[in-house]
C-alpha cells in the first residue's frame, strides 16, 4: 500500500484563468477527460472548479455559461496536500471537508491532484470504487444521443 500522496497522485494539473468562461472550462475538461480544473493565476490556486460545480451552481440556476467566470462558481481556497503528506492524512481531509479531490502543492505551486478514486486504488485495489476509477472511459457504453 502507498504511504505518501506522491505515490498515488496524478501529476500535472489543468489550470484555467479566473476570468475563463464556464464553457471554456467545460471544453477543457472534456478535451482532457477530467472532472475538475484549478482556477489559478500566477501559479497561485484560487479555487477548484468541478463539472458538478458548473452543473449545480450555474446551469441549474439558469446562468449563462458563456458569461459566468470560473472564479465566480469555483470552490475558493481549497484544502490542499503536499506530495510528502501521508495518504491517511489525505483521506482524513477528504472526509473532514467532504471533498473528492485535493490539489497537491509543492513550494506553494500546484503539481498534481489526488482524488478519491486514486486513494481507493491505493488502499484497496479490488474495491468497486477502484474498479470504477481505473476503468478507461473509452470502454464505457455509448450514451444514446438524440
Amino acid at each position: 500500500m502507498a504511504d505518501y500522496v506522491r505515490d498515488v497522485m496524478t501529476t500535472g494539473v489543468v489550470v484555467v484563468r479566473p476570468d475563463a468562461s464556464l464553457v471554456e472550462a467545460a471544453q477543457l475538461m472534456r478535451a482532457q477527460d477530467i472532472g475538475d480544473v484549478l482556477v489559478a493565476v500566477g501559479g497561485r490556486i484560487l479555487g477548484v472548479l468541478t463539472d458538478r460545480d458548473i452543473t449545480l451552481r450555474a446551469v441549474a440556476d439558469g446562468a449563462d455559461p458563456l458569461t459566468v467566470s470560473a472564479q465566480a462558481i469555483c470552490t475558493p481556497n481549497p484544502v490542499v496536500v503536499t506530495p510528502d503528506d501521508a495518504v491517511s492524512a489525505a483521506v482524513d481531509l477528504m472526509r473532514d471537508h467532504a471533498v473528492r479531490r485535493l490539489p497537491v502543492v509543492e513550494d506553494g505551486r500546484p503539481v498534481g491532484m489526488v482524488s478519491l478514486g486514486d486513494l481507493a486504488l491505493a488502499r484497496d485495489p479490488s474495491s468497486a470504487l477502484a474498479d470504477i476509477s481505473g476503468a478507461d472511459p473509452d470502454t464505457w457504453p455509448d450514451i444514446a444521443r438524440p
